[in-house]
C-alpha cells in the first residue's frame, strides 16, 4: 500500500498515508490475544475492529496477501469482499469499489 512507518516502540507501531500525516493508522500489541472466530456463534471469540480494504483486482490482492502470509478463510458471504486473516490471527477484508 505504500504506507510509510513513522513510530514504533517494542509495542507500538504506527503507519501513514504516502505524503500525508493523515490519514494514519496506529498497532498495539496484545500478548494474549486470542484470534476470533469467523463466522461467529455463541459461546466463541467475536470479531474485532478489523480493516477493510477497497482494491480494484480482488483475485490480484488476495494472491498479493496470501503471498504476505495472510489466509483465506472458507466462509465467504460475498462474491465482491474476501475474508483473510493475518499471520496472527487478525481478521480483515479486501473488497471491491460498490461492494
Amino acid at each position: 500500500m505504500g504506507w510509510e512507518e513513522v513510530d514504533r516502540e517494542p509495542d507500538w507501531v504506527r503507519i501513514k498515508a504516502p505524503e500525508r500525516e493523515r490519514p494514519g493508522l496506529s498497532f498495539q500489541l496484545e500478548k494474549d490475544h486470542r484470534p476470533p472466530a469467523w463466522p461467529s456463534g455463541p459461546g466463541e471469540q467475536q470479531m474485532q475492529a478489523h480493516l477493510d480494504i477497497q482494491v480494484d483486482d480482488l483475485a490480484a490482492e488476495t494472491e498479493r496477501a496470501r503471498a504476505l502470509g495472510a489466509t483465506v478463510e472458507e466462509h465467504q458471504p460475498q462474491d465482491d469482499v474476501r475474508v483473510l486473516r493475518d499471520p496472527h490471527g487478525h481478521l480483515f477484508c479486501l473488497f471491491l469499489p460498490g461492494a
